[in-house]
């Protein structure tokens, strides 16, 4: 049985010409977070061994430099106004989008892949090498989204923002994915005894999770993940 996508039309969107400042407040933890979570590896430390004080400091300039860049309208969502009003129009997308959606794609996929890679080697060894995989896997892997991103390969980070209409929806399909499959796995994790039999349920259900929601942003269930597709006006978030 096939599921047809759900879409959005532009024209029957409400444009938004200003950017209250509690909406402009509200992305700053997003950024907080997604800059937060960059090293890999000392996020891993984190979450392995209760965090550290290069926890704290790192915090300490996120903060920082993500609270100037926001009180100076340079986070996504923080502008005083929309930058993107049609969502087919040609414009240059500025480099702060282009940053912030770059470092936003590696802490999506890096730590997604590395817990998937961590949770099948389980499986298969028997033995778990979690530390080991984000030790070596990490910053290659993060370099990799990196460069990509400045090549202009990821969604949302592209020259221009034509495509925005289609391109927010991999976005945030992922952003649900990740999350929703993370926060499972997070629950099996405290929850489950340490043994094969549970590394197999956790390996499972993290790819189902993953697959399901992924799924169901594909066909545009998810909020913000319908394509938007021409009309007039857009407000792109």
């Amino acid at each position: 049985m096939t599921h047809p996508i759900r879409v959005e039309y532009a024209a029957q969107r409400k444009v938004r010409e200003r950017n209250t400042r509690l909406y402009r407040l509200a992305h700053w933890p997003i950024w907080i977070w997604v800059f937060f979570l960059s090293p890999g590896w000392l996020t891993f430390d984190l979450f392995a061994k209760g965090g550290s004080f290069g926890n704290l400091v790192w915090l300490a300039a996120v903060l920082v430099g993500t609270g100037i860049a926001a009180y100076r309208g340079k986070l996504p969502g923080s502008e005083p106004a929309p930058y993107i009003l049609r969502f087919d129009e040609d414009r240059p997308n500025p480099l702060y989008r282009k940053v912030c959606y770059t470092f936003a794609w590696g802490a999506v996929l890096s730590f997604a892949l590395l817990n998937l890679a961590g949770l099948a080697d389980a499986v298969v060894s028997r033995s778990w090498h979690m530390m080991q995989i984000y030790r070596y896997g990490y910053f290659p892997l993060c370099g990799l989204i990196l460069l990509l991103g400045a090549c202009g390969v990821l969604p949302r980070v592209r020259r221009s923002t034509r495509g925005e209409g289609t391109e927010r929806r991999y976005f945030y399909g992922a952003v649900w994915a990740v999350t929703l499959a993370q926060t499972a796995l997070l629950i099996l994790w405290k929850t489950l005894p340490k043994n094969h039999s549970t590394d197999i349920v956790k390996l499972a259900i993290y790819a189902a999770v993953l697959a399901a929601v992924g799924y169901a942003a594909g066909i545009g269930l998810l909020p913000r993940t319908r394509p938007i597709l021409p009309g007039e006006l857009m407000v792109a978030d």
